[in-house]
């Protein structure tokens, strides 16, 4: 079954090369488009994509204001927010709100699509290159070392794989465990740092240096 897209990006010349470039595998389909928040939203009552591909810089309704709408409609759908900019303050935003993946526009077409499918199985993913700057701003933010306290060895080992976007599987494989295990591992370490998804526990490791991705 081929991965559903939407492309959110206020230039029809960019959405149709972007669409050229991840459909071109046969695997991805893209099943809408919107040159405008606006216009995204009142799609996205009627059609459900597996991911949603979303320019950030659009005028009025951005994609940070459309994310943050998206996140109280439909949850379900995972979100690729997309930039030509790596400003700070855009990319801590989109993360604080539970994006799933952030890339910039001018990234090789390997990268966008590998990004896709990672987040439409379940994980996330922010360009690498980005992670130092994420890593670099969030580690002044305030440490809770209380949550930290209450993690055991093997929920920290996995806290460290799932900052670094690694699958379930590769988990298991890591730590030599069953991946149900690894699931267990995740439900409680959720619980324990009071975090709802992958992304969040990722910026929690980051912000409290338990990885580091210089």
């Amino acid at each position: 079954m081929k991965t559903t897209v939407m492309l959110v990006d206020d230039h029809k010349m960019i959405r149709e090369g972007i669409k050229q470039l991840i459909e071109f595998d046969g695997e991805i389909e893209v099943i809408a488009e919107a040159g405008s928040g606006e216009e995204c939203i009142k799609i996205l009552q009627t059609v459900t994509p597996d991911v949603l591909l979303l320019d950030i810089n659009m005028p009025k309704m951005n994609g940070i204001l459309v994310l943050k709408e998206l996140k109280k409609i439909k949850k379900e759908i995972r979100v690729l927010m997309l930039t030509v900019h790596n400003e700070v303050e855009y990319l801590i935003r989109a993360v604080d709100l539970g994006v799933e993946g952030y890339v910039l526009k001018d990234s090789e077409s390997s990268e966008l699509i590998k990004a896709i499918n990672e987040i439409k199985n379940g994980s996330t993913y922010i360009q690498p290159q980005l992670i130092p700057i994420l890593n670099h701003c969030l580690i002044n933010r305030n440490y809770d070392k209380e949550g930290i306290e209450q993690l055991t060895k093997r929920e920290i080992e996995a806290l460290k794989y799932i900052a670094k976007g690694m699958f379930n599987k590769e988990i298991a494989s890591e730590m030599g465990i069953s991946e149900r295990t690894v699931k267990n591992h995740i439900s409680n370490i959720f619980k324990k740092i009071n975090v709802l998804d992958r992304t969040q526990a990722a910026v929690f490791a980051i912000k409290n240096n338990l990885v580091s991705l210089f």
